[in-house]
């Protein structure tokens, strides 16, 4: 399962594993592929407490954290940043959500404050400070979720010798993060869980790949969106891809931190159980369905706010509905929601980190042998 991500990376197979959960992280470095901390609602004490964690658990094997430094959002060009008591919420907008929640029998005065992005956390300062943190530890790569990564990211990944990597939606995103000087890009379809594009893996791929080459370009593309296969993972390399990016798949591991009720649900869910929508962060994002959505898009409705000010009013019921859920409080399981990508239909079973690992690389060998076997035919 060599390719060129494996060489670029130190990993044994193609496959990065992007999970909030630092568990997950280490079992798949561990299994020889290579975990990606998400780090985006940690401070830098807490992102240096995850890491030195890990650390202890690798043992040397590569890991990675993932940042979230996006172009554009409410306050970044503010000069300073919009706190969740300070953000412009229209009160049509919080008597809505009350009105959500008291309809599906929760009290809206109970949901508690939930740490979330904000203009502070998504500046580039405050990120500078996480980079400090994240490069006095040993990473395998370093990568940013939501845009170009700034010239400062690149430049200190580069002194200390850390791969920087960028997803993108985009041949055109993928062109900007090539001139930025990423060394791989991931190439994210429509199908994946979180923030997305609208254009589907299986064509993304390959016109990334293409017009990467074409323009001159060596660097390793990795496949992600809706990928939970090894032989997902043999299609992503057969169509140009050095390997896979994933992340949904992690979430119903046994490692994983998923709230109880929405690791049940994933593990039910089909492949048209997901919605992409702007009603949680302010930027579209795949999550799956539930009647939080259904009552933002119904007619009448509010709008989505941007981003980070949507997040403010979405983040502390979504959370409580999940703590509510999980004690079989049925209004708050018909609320519960949490981020997910296509391949949740093909999720139906809770396994250990690295038996998804296991099962993804036998996959892969016997998709390969499939292959092949049609060749000497």
């Amino acid at each position: 399962m060599k390719t060129a991500i494996c060489d670029v990376l130190n990993i044994d197979v193609p496959i990065v594993a992007f999970s909030h959960c630092r568990d997950v992280v280490a079992e798949v470095s561990k299994a020889g592929g290579c975990g990606v901390l998400g780090a985006a609602l940690m401070s830098p004490e807490e992102l240096d407490v995850e890491l030195a964690w890990i650390d202890e658990q690798v043992k040397g094997k590569p890991y990675g954290v993932d940042l979230i430094i996006p172009n554009a959002f409410q306050g970044k060009n503010a000069g300073g940043h919009v706190a969740p008591e300070d953000a412009e919420v229209p009160q049509a907008v919080i008597d809505f959500v009350n009105a959500l929640l008291r309809a599906h029998g929760m009290d809206p005065d109970q949901a508690p404050a939930t740490p979330m992005a904000s203009a502070e956390t998504l500046s580039e300062e405050y990120s500078a400070g996480m980079l400090e943190v994240a490069f006095k530890h040993p990473l395998a790569l370093i990568a940013n979720a939501l845009g170009t990564p700034p010239s400062f990211m690149v430049e200190q990944a580069k002194e200390a010798g850390v791969p920087v990597g960028a997803l993108v939606g985009t041949k055109k995103h993928a062109e900007a993060q090539m001139r930025a000087g990423v060394d791989f890009i991931v190439a994210q379809g429509t199908e994946a869980g979180g923030h997305t594009g609208e254009i589907g893996t299986m064509v993304l791929v390959p016109e990334v790949v293409q017009h990467l080459r074409e323009l001159g370009s060596t660097i390793p593309v990795l496949a992600a969106g809706g990928i939970v296969t090894g032989a997902q993972v043999a299609a992503s390399i057969a169509l140009g891809a050095a390997g896979a990016w994933t992340g949904s798949v992690w979430l119903t591991t046994h490692e994983a931190e998923t709230a109880p009720y929405t690791k049940q649900r994933l593990l039910a869910a089909s492949s048209s159980d997901t919605v992409r929508s702007k009603f949680r962060t302010g930027k579209p994002s795949r999550q799956l369905r539930s009647e939080w959505h259904a009552a933002w898009e119904a007619e009448g409705g509010p709008g989505p706010l941007p981003m980070p000010v949507m997040g403010y009013v979405s983040e502390p019921p979504l959370r409580y509905a999940d703590t509510l859920a999980a004690n079989g409080h049925k209004g708050a399981q018909a609320l519960s929601t949490y981020w997910v990508g296509q391949g949740v239909g093909l999720m139906q079973s809770a396994k250990s980190t690295r038996q998804v690992m296991s099962d993804m690389i036998d996959e892969y060998v016997a998709a390969v042998e499939r292959i092949m076997a049609s060749v000497d035919e």
